[in-house]
């Protein structure tokens, strides 16, 4: 196949993705291993692993860089560069048409009817992901015990970058341990659009690439970031970060959307796309810099022993995430129902496009909010 046939490829599944893709980064990166492993079979599935491990040690969002990842696999630097844009940006558009419509009327347009049963659908897609995630990544008795220590770290509210790094960490101690050497260490590490361009869009733009600079973590993080910086200094109401933030959440894509509906409300068009290049720029070098060090860091036996716990620990972050979703979404016999709807057609229909997982959910809690 030419690059650029791989190239509209590619631009085609993200685009689809970033449309469909409600639930936050693990229910994503889900959709992207039902995608680009089990369907496409652009890269193994411990490949895929090794890149949500790496993903989750670097500030961003981690299912927009996963995205990057899986383009880069397949398409070197412009597949990185359209699967990142393609994911983004109808979550961009969509935002900006909230954002537009709360800077006229001053609320938010009531959708929750039609989003009703999307959560629910999606805890099915997750569990299938973190099933199939987890029997690559457990590869040991150790590894399974790290899991487990991660998932249960996680629920009684360690933050998730420190079980991340702690299980890396177990991980390449438990490797000293059984072999007693240092000799396989190999550094890798050293290795409106009319309007005209503002000092303020500047100010935005700054304001938002350092916020994705050094972004770890979940929307509840992404949120402290922006009260420190916006809502402290004047620039934005709590109750304007507070609806942009559930924008973030009811919208497909990335959660970093909020990024454009803020920006709209700072400083209009260009504000929003100030905001929006700011918080996704670093994504972008991050990734192409992490990309093709990714193979040498496996090679190693040492950064192997962490890619490995790190793998654990990154399924059991998603583990944890379908629980506490379980605990915040499954509030009623209509939701378990479609959730338990989901994790039955997920196991039985294993080729089924999670596509279908998402927009029967939508239907389905469309019809029972009838009731």
């Amino acid at each position: 196949m030419s690059q650029k046939k791989e190239l509209i490829e590619i631009a085609k599944l993200f685009f689809k993705l970033g449309s469909i893709a409600f639930g936050g980064p693990a229910a994503h990166i889900a959709m992207m291993e039902d995608e680009v492993v089990r369907k496409r079979k652009w890269m193994t599935q411990e490949h895929f692993l090794d890149l949500v491990g790496a993903t989750n040690l670097i500030p961003g969002p981690n299912s927009t860089e996963m995205t990057m990842h899986c383009g880069h696999e397949r398409a070197g630097w412009k597949g990185l560069i359209v699967a990142g844009f393609s994911f983004i940006f109808p979550a961009v558009v969509i935002t900006s048409v909230f954002a537009w419509l709360y800077n006229e009327y001053g609320q938010l347009p009531e959708i929750e009817p039609y989003i009703y049963g999307i959560k629910p659908a999606v805890i099915a897609i997750i569990i299938m992901a973190a099933y199939r995630l987890g029997k690559k990544a457990v590869k040991s008795v150790k590894l399974a015990i790290i899991g487990i220590i991660g998932i249960a770290l996680c629920l009684f509210g360690v933050n998730e970058i420190v079980v991340l790094f702690g299980s890396g960490l177990l991980g390449v101690l438990i490797h000293f341990f059984n072999t007693k050497s240092l000799k396989s260490f190999i550094p890798i590490f050293i290795f409106q659009f009319s309007n005209p361009v503002t000092i303020g869009d500047f100010k935005i733009f700054s304001i938002f690439l350092k916020i994705g600079a050094i972004l770890y973590g979940s929307g509840y993080v992404l949120f402290a970031f922006l009260d420190s910086e916006l809502v402290a200094n004047g620039w934005l109401t709590r109750q304007v970060l507070i609806d942009a933030v559930a924008v973030g959440q009811i919208t497909p894509g990335p959660v970093l959307s909020t990024a454009t509906f803020i920006g709209w409300q700072m400083n209009g068009a260009m504000g929003a796309l100030a905001a929006t290049i700011g918080i996704f720029l670093p994504s972008f070098i991050l990734v192409l810099l992490l990309n093709p060090l990714i193979p040498k860091m496996r090679k190693s036996r040492i950064i192997g022993a962490l890619l490995d716990a790190v793998n654990v620990a990154a399924v059991a972050l998603i583990i944890v995430v379908c629980i506490e979703m379980g605990k915040d979404t499954l509030t009623d016999w209509k939701m378990i129902l479609i959730a338990l709807i989901g994790i039955t057609v997920v196991f039985v229909f294993k080729k089924l496009n999670s596509a279908y997982i998402v927009l029967g959910g939508a239907l389905l809690g469309l019809f029972l909010s009838l009731f």
